[in-house]
């Protein structure tokens, strides 16, 4: 059975949730990703921040990305999928809650990351294509 863990980009970084936004940027940019998890200061996942998040929900309102905190886009409890979890879980997590990418967890420790990406590289395609259409939606 292939994991979670088999296919995770390992040594996710997060964005602590008292970061700036700008800070929170230029973490994605030296990274080359899009997406970073939102660590509070009890080490506990506290969300993911997207590129996205950044340019709609504070640029586009006028908001401040450099006084804006990272923990002020956090939205609630994250979608995560444990490390030792079947990829076939984590395309129905994807699915289910219409998300790109999954903080992997072992316990309650951030261990990586998996992207749609990720699974789209090690899986049939007919089973990345329904589970593209399902998060497309």
């Amino acid at each position: 059975m292939t994991t979670a863990r088999d296919l995770m980009t390992p040594g996710a970084e997060c964005v602590g949730e008292n970061e700036t936004l700008v800070d929170a940027a230029r973490k994605m940019r030296d990274l080359d990703v899009g997406a970073l998890p939102i660590c509070g200061e009890d080490n506990r996942l506290k969300g993911v921040l997207t590129d996205r998040d950044i340019v709609v929900r504070c640029l586009a309102e006028g908001g401040d990305p450099s006084t804006a905190l990272a923990g002020s886009l956090g939205q609630g409890k994250p979608v995560t999928i444990g490390a030792d979890d079947s990829i076939e879980e984590a395309l129905a997590t994807m699915s289910k809650h219409q998300v790109r990418r999954l903080p992997v967890i072992d316990g309650h420790d951030l261990v990586g990351m998996l992207a749609q990406a990720d699974i789209a590289r090690a899986l049939p395609g007919e089973a990345t294509g329904e589970t593209v259409e399902d998060i497309s939606r």
